[in-house]
């Protein structure tokens, strides 16, 4: 194991995936020059420039040019630099990559990865700190992946890379800083599988990507008033993990749903409402959701702390689910 950021984790995760398989490259804006982020900082040099090409501005021109790579049999990368972007390539995602498997009965192979920098990252403003993972959850034929820790980036980046489906991976751009432990040789971490964070008795704080640490952060300080939350982390929107959120939930009856995106509209209320098909609104003493306000990200710092979730709001907010 090494210690390593959730960039670098990214980043050791793709290189070996690029050794392993001569098919595998990238593509985007700034990718030879190592990322915007650092994330193939040295690939240039060790794979050259026919498995690490930079492309001109235009993301339809890569979203496209990924998919057709992928048609002929390579495994490209496409590198969307920050997911605000990749809404300049929605007919090649939602029409081509989501659907031509199914429109060719099965005999094209659309084995692409998206990388899409998504969330809140400071003094990025409206067009550079959107989270609309939801928008692609519900569309068939896709891959949803929102890892929030260096190991969980690392796994879900190799499964991504190996899989024949496209998948959507939605790098959370704030977390990059964040050290963790990472295998030398990173193993495939299957999709739709939560990753337990804390156990708990008194309700289920069900997360995902970005916002993770800081429920994590207030699960501890309920804990030490006395209140004892279950933390699940999805990892994944699509497939997500159905079974684990309800088997707790059976148990603690309160549920909790905590995303950095806008909360009107939000994967958030998927959660809570297959919850409540499957259990019943009578197993059920208590739901909330916790997320944004429907309104753009500013600029200015004090603003965006206001509207951003943090340990303070989750935690007010398990309090309230409780006393109702």
């Amino acid at each position: 194991m090494a210690e390593v950021t959730l960039v670098e984790a990214a980043r050791l995760a793709v290189l070996q995936e690029m050794r392993r398989d001569k098919r595998v490259w990238v593509l985007g804006e700034d990718v030879a020059r190592g990322g915007l982020f650092g994330q193939y900082r040295g690939f240039l040099e060790e794979f050259g420039d026919q498995r690490v090409v930079s492309t001109p501005i235009s993301e339809s021109t890569i979203m496209g040019a990924g998919l057709g790579a992928a048609l002929v049999g390579t495994r490209p990368i496409i590198e969307m630099r920050i997911f605000d972007f990749v809404m300049c390539a929605m007919d090649e995602l939602v029409n081509q990559i989501a659907k031509i498997r199914y429109m060719f009965g099965g005999q094209a192979r659309p084995a692409v990865v998206v990388r899409m920098p998504h969330g809140i990252w400071r003094n990025s403003a409206a067009q550079h700190s959107q989270t609309l993972e939801s928008w692609f959850t519900h569309i068939p034929g896709v891959v949803v992946a929102v890892p929030s820790t260096p190991a969980d980036t690392a796994g879900l980046l190799v499964s991504a890379i190996r899989s024949d489906d496209p998948v959507l991976f939605f790098d959370p751009k704030n977390l990059f800083p964040m050290k963790g432990e990472v295998p030398v040789e990173i193993a495939p971490l299957p999709f739709g599988r939560a990753r337990l964070a804390r156990e708990g008795r008194d309700l289920t704080i069900v997360t995902w990507s970005a916002i993770t640490p800081a429920v994590e952060e207030a699960a501890a300080t309920l804990a030490g008033r006395g209140i004892s939350a279950q933390v699940l982390d999805l990892r994944t929107l699509w497939p997500w993990d159905e079974d684990a959120v309800c088997r707790s939930v059976a148990r603690t009856s309160r549920l909790l749903v905590v995303h950095e995106a806008v909360t009107t509209g939000g994967f958030g209320a998927e959660v809570v409402a297959r919850v409540t098909e499957r259990l019943g609104p009578g197993a059920l003493r208590g739901v909330a959701r916790l997320g944004q306000p429907r309104v753009p990200v500013p600029f200015a710092p004090p603003l965006e702390d206001a509207l951003k979730p943090d340990a303070a709001k989750v935690v007010a907010a398990a309090e309230a689910l409780l006393r109702g």
